[in-house]
């Protein structure tokens, strides 16, 4: 068909949603990857603020699930999701396709969700009582379904991005069932 055509294989493009921008230089590829990883760690540095003001008052005294891990490993996972969620924002914005902008305004969108959450749940509680934990399930339910559309996203454009993504929607999911108990037994 291609012949019929009369293009030759050097005139002949992709579809323009799938053409690559050109060659994203080596220093503004590491400054976007420090970009996305110092938005992360802003993230979770504003986040640990209300968790530290109050993991030791009514948290240390809330009516957890059984399932509950410990305290040390929240920081543990949480600092992994954080650097795997940059990285795969990175892949994606990397590849430079045209393709990429819906994906990475969903990676800001969750980021703003994941910002929003720790306050509600832990900063709110003192103030509001138990409206504060449903509030923050509304708003962990809300990144839920913003991390299902943003691994659907990356996947097609990186699948090592949507493959990054899993656990951090997996964490998220069960941060979710911890934080619906949470709500109905305080």
């Amino acid at each position: 068909m291609q012949f019929l055509s009369g293009e030759s294989p050097a005139q002949r493009q992709p579809p323009a949603a799938q053409q690559e921008t050109p060659e994203r230089g080596t220093v503004a590829q590491l400054l976007m990857l420090l970009l996305f990883l110092g938005t992360s760690a802003a993230v979770a540095g504003l986040g640990s603020l209300a968790v530290t003001a109050n993991v030791n008052g009514w948290f240390a005294t809330a009516n957890m699930p059984p399932w509950t891990p410990p305290r040390w490993m929240f920081g543990t996972v949480w600092t992994v999701l954080y650097a795997a969620m940059a990285v795969a924002a990175w892949l994606v914005w990397r590849r430079g396709t045209s393709l990429s902008s819906r994906p990475l305004k969903l990676y800001w969108l969750q980021l703003a969700l994941n910002l929003a959450w720790t306050p509600l749940f832990f900063g709110l509680y003192p103030v509001l009582g138990p409206l504060a934990l449903w509030l923050g399930l509304a708003v962990i339910v809300a990144l839920i379904v913003a991390l299902t559309f943003m691994v659907l996203n990356f996947g097609p454009i990186s699948t090592s991005a949507g493959l990054l993504l899993l656990p951090y929607l997996s964490w998220v999911i069960f941060s979710g069932t911890l934080n619906a108990w949470a709500a109905v037994h305080n």
